[in-house]
């Protein structure tokens, strides 16, 4: 590996262990001997982790790369901290190469201290002294016990002016083994990757034992002790409440944790007080806004944690609108959303939301380190002198927060509302939740295909819970681990039906958008041409009663959210075109058309209720097995051979059906999948109770 190569590879073991930093969160760099690629004159190139990069996952082009001497003659330019933007909107021209990488605000971090290689990382361990009240002091005695020599520098934003006083710090403590970032974060080096990984070791090691020991010391009484008890079914608890919640809070995706460190901090004492100071270090707060929402309970009725939830939610709001208000500048970012990201229930655990999966996460995973990290500082409190200067009002147990002012000037920054307006437009389905009923290769992969595509999130069902699963397997590949899901279900059980969707709401904390496509077609008698009494109820029980099963549980859920919602069911051509034959299919399909109309003024003004009529589709239909084409062609006297492939045979028998339409072409599952999309979006956000044929013009069925 050549140098670039080697901080990449350095960056990502740093950033896939989450004690060492979180998702995101810290930067590394390295100082390269390269030729300029105009004049071939050997330069120093500083490479260092972009704008809006992960080392746990960073490639080679996730670098910024900087000319250093155009880095640091920047400082003749500098006069004060009033420049910070103005310096960071020059870094652009230091640019080395043809790099379209944005170089984020802790370059001059990297660039001004001396050493060839730097690592800046957020350990909980690290952070717990550096959130401490007493954490000058702790440093201290943390030299006493350890022999870490580390250097204290207050609380300052990152910028320009940040890394200069790193400059200055190491020059005037020869010796030192790394930098505390007041509330922020941690910096050690090297002059060489392996000497800096080694360094970035043993310091977190060391602060790492020193900080656990104190929180062993505490025991019990971390946090002041549990005054809650966890709820034993604290999982059905939350499935009745995060639809709810997802409401409340918006357009988001959920995710719900209630491990042992959550549980342990939310049932204590001194949790609702600690929450209200909010988070410390910069990279915890962008995520989790100004501070998270604590929900109080008395463990006995859901109904009432829910309105308690809702006047949580209103106070929340009043609350950050004051705090917008006290701060803002004249030049400042319009509000954003006055909803929180992290809400927590004693006994129930945290809700974390995000307009993503893996959003919604990563943020409850950053108050985990938050959490920590308070449990750390907590447990550092006493005997040692606090930092001068500092509102008592900003420390609980010797864990220290932000000032308001700083927080806001964080979460409202000028260069993080520029970084978010250069992130790609979000797709019309983001923030959907889709659940699909039918994991057909044929119509089910075309609906699951156009709903991923366009940003949803979804999960896929079917009675057959092997082939739901290879489908989400399959679309997990194409589109990401955690977008999509599978569920085994059947419609016609209502247990089974409330139980798959638990499972969304357990994945995604509630749904938008549902999608029955499941039928059954049963042919009749070829000698009397009639259904049996067991067909006719088998055919009922699957195309109309399970709709409006799946429909029914559906709307609970969607009326707990209180937002918009779609509906989409699936008729047929052969509803409304009387024939032999299918007698017991086609009066069921013209069942689903009525119960279209039904459901959509039941479930008004809110939920939208349509459906598909296609004519038959061919391609791709399970309801199509061979010997049924075989014997669709035989009984049309088309000719075919038994040598020829399913697919062949099908293609022959659409084709047959298609001569039969106004437009002469098949009908496919493609075809079917943009209509279904369409009523799913929206698109037809005015449209409910209506039947949307995709037959290719079939005059039979034309709706009366």
């Amino acid at each position: 590996m050549d140098e670039p190569e080697m901080l990449r590879y350095r960056s990502n073991l740093l950033g896939r262990d989450l004690r060492l930093t979180n998702f995101g969160g810290g930067n590394t760099s390295a100082k390269v001997d390269m030729a300029d690629p105009v004049t071939g004159d050997p330069v120093e190139v500083l490479w260092v982790k972009g704008s809006g990069g992960d080392l746990g996952t960073i490639k080679r082009d996730g670098f910024a790369t900087l000319y250093l001497s155009r880095l640091n003659a920047l400082r003749a330019k500098f006069h004060d901290g009033k420049q910070d933007d103005e310096m960071a909107n020059a870094l652009p021209l230091c640019t080395f190469g043809n790099n379209p990488r944005a170089a984020s605000i802790d370059t001059p971090l990297h660039g001004f201290l001396p050493y060839k290689h730097v690592d800046h990382l957020h350990p909980d361990w690290a952070i717990a002294i550096a959130a401490s009240a007493n954490g000058p002091e702790q440093l201290k005695r943390l030299q006493t016990e350890t022999g870490l020599k580390l250097h204290w520098i207050p609380w300052k934003r990152p910028g320009f002016e940040l890394g200069l006083w790193l400059r200055k710090a190491d020059r005037e403590n020869p010796g030192i083994d790394g930098i505390i970032l007041g509330s922020h974060g941690l910096f050690t080096w090297g002059n060489t990757g392996r000497e800096s990984y080694l360094n970035t070791l043993r310091v977190v090691d060391g602060i790492g034992k020193y900080v656990l020991q104190r929180i062993d010391e505490k025991g019990s009484r971390i946090f002041g002790g549990g005054i809650v008890s966890t709820q034993e079914n604290r999982e059905k608890i939350a499935l009745q409440v995060m639809p709810a919640l997802r409401g409340l809070v918006g357009s988001v995706i959920g995710h719900y944790d209630a491990s042992d460190t959550v549980l342990q901090f939310v049932n204590s004492m001194r949790a609702k007080a600690l929450a209200w100071q909010g988070t410390s270090c910069p990279d915890h707060f962008v995520r989790t806004k100004v501070r998270p929402m604590f929900v109080e309970w008395d463990g006995v009725d859901v109904a009432g944690l829910i309105g308690n939830i809702k006047v949580a939610i209103e106070r929340y709001a009043d609350d950050y609108a004051t705090y917008y208000e006290a701060n803002k500048e004249p030049d400042s970012p319009a509000m954003r959303a006055p909803t929180p990201t992290v809400v927590l229930i004693p006994g129930v655990g945290m809700f974390s939301f995000g307009k993503n999966k893996t959003e919604a996460r990563i943020t409850g995973e950053f108050y985990v380190n938050a959490i920590h990290v308070m449990e750390g500082a907590t447990a550092l409190e006493g005997g040692l002198r606090v930092q001068p200067n500092i509102e008592s009002s900003r420390i609980v147990d010797n864990y220290l927060a932000l000032p308001p002012k700083e927080a806001f000037n964080i979460e409202y920054w000028a260069l993080e509302e520029a970084k978010l307006k250069r992130m790609p437009p979000e797709k019309e389905m983001s923030r959907k939740v889709a659940l699909l009923i039918g994991a057909s290769p044929g119509i089910g992969h075309q609906v699951a295909e156009r709903l991923l595509a366009e940003g949803a999130h979804l999960v896929i069902a079917d009675i057959n819970g092997e082939l739901a699963s290879e489908s989400a397997s399959t679309f997990r590949a194409k589109f990401g681990k955690e977008v999509v899901t599978s569920e085994r279900i059947d419609i016609t059980d209502r247990q089974s039906v409330q139980e798959a969707l638990e499972g969304v709401v357990r994945q995604f904390g509630g749904v938008d958008i549902v999608i029955n496509i499941a039928a059954i077609f049963m042919a009749s008698d070829p000698a009397t041409g009639k259904n049996s009494d067991a067909q006719w109820l088998k055919t009922f029980e699957i195309n109309v009663v399970g709709s409006a099963i799946l429909a029914d549980e559906a709307q609970a859920i969607l009326a707990k959210q209180g937002g918009r919602g779609s509906i989409v069911l699936t008729s047929s051509a052969n509803a409304v075109v009387p024939k032999k034959g299918s007698v017991a299919y086609d009066t069921s399909k013209s069942a689903v058309n009525h119960l279209v109309r039904e459901l959509a003024i039941e479930f008004a003004p809110k939920t939208r209720v349509n459906a598909v009529a296609p004519a038959t589709v061919v391609e791709g239909s399970q309801m199509f097995p061979r010997d049924r084409v075989i014997s669709s062609l035989a009984k049309y006297e088309i000719p075919f051979k038994e040598s020829e492939s399913t697919e062949e045979l099908r293609s022959k028998l659409a084709n047959f059906y298609a001569q039969r339409t106004l437009l002469k072409a098949p009908v496919t599952p493609g075809k079917v999948a943009d209509a279904i999309y369409l009523l799913a979006s929206d698109r037809t956000s005015l449209t409910t109770g209506h039947i949307v044929p995709v037959d290719g013009g079939l005059w039979e069925a034309f709706l009366r």
